[in-house]
C-alpha cells in the first residue's frame, strides 16, 4: 500500500490566489483603459449620408437637434416633406416647410418647421405640400437660425403621415402650464 502524505500551506496558497487576482484586475483595468482612451468612437465610424432624409417620426427630433446645435449643422444637406407656410413678414423667396405638431390629446396642432429660401418660392401658394432636398445654412429672422437653402422643390400629394409629435417626450405645451 501505498500512502501519500501531502502537507498544504495555507499561507503559500493564500499568496498565490491572492497574486493571481492582482495579475487578472491589473490586465482588465489595462484592456479597459486601452478601449475607452485608445479605440475609435461609435460616432466616428457610422457614416453620415449625403443627405438626410426627414420622416415624420424623426422631423421635430430632427428640428430641435438643428436648432439647438446649428453651428454643427451648418452644410448638411437635408431631404424632406412639408406644405408651404407663410407669414406676414416673409419676403417673396421665404416660407416655412411646415408640419402640424399634435400638442394634446385632443388632436390640437402647432405648426412647426424649417424657414427655406428659394428664389421662385412663388410659384407655391400656401398650403402647397411639396418635397425638397435643401442645404442648412445660418440665417437671421428676429436672430440666428437655420434656413434651408432649397436646391430642389417639386410639389406632391400629402403625405398619409401628415402629423408630426413631440421631440422625445421631453415637450410640454404650454396649454398645461396654465
Amino acid at each position: 500500500m501505498f500512502v501519500c502524505n501531502l502537507k498544504l500551506d495555507h499561507k503559500l496558497i493564500f499568496k498565490i490566489v491572492f497574486i493571481l487576482l492582482f495579475i487578472v484586475v491589473l490586465v482588465l483595468a489595462g484592456f479597459s483603459f486601452y478601449k475607452v482612451f485608445y479605440t475609435q468612437r461609435v460616432n466616428d465610424s457610422i457614416p453620415v449620408p449625403d443627405v438626410s432624409n426627414i420622416t415624420a417620426n424623426n422631423y421635430t427630433n430632427v428640428l430641435k437637434s438643428v436648432h439647438d446645435n446649428l453651428n454643427e449643422h451648418i452644410g448638411q444637406k437635408i431631404h424632406f416633406v412639408g406644405y408651404v407656410y407663410r407669414v406676414y413678414d416673409f419676403s417673396q423667396t421665404q416660407f416655412v416647410l411646415a408640419r402640424n405638431m399634435v400638442v394634446s390629446s385632443d388632436n390640437q396642432t402647432l405648426v412647426v418647421g424649417f424657414l427655406c429660401n428659394y428664389k421662385n418660392a412663388s410659384q407655391f401658394s400656401d398650403g402647397t405640400w411639396v418635397e425638397i432636398t435643401g442645404e442648412i445654412t445660418k440665417g437671421d429672422y428676429h436672430g440666428d437660425i437655420p434656413v434651408i437653402e432649397i436646391k430642389e422643390i417639386k410639389s406632391c400629394d400629402k403625405p398619409q403621415d401628415e402629423y408630426v409629435y413631440p421631440p422625445d417626450d421631453m415637450y410640454i405645451p404650454t396649454s398645461a402650464l396654465f
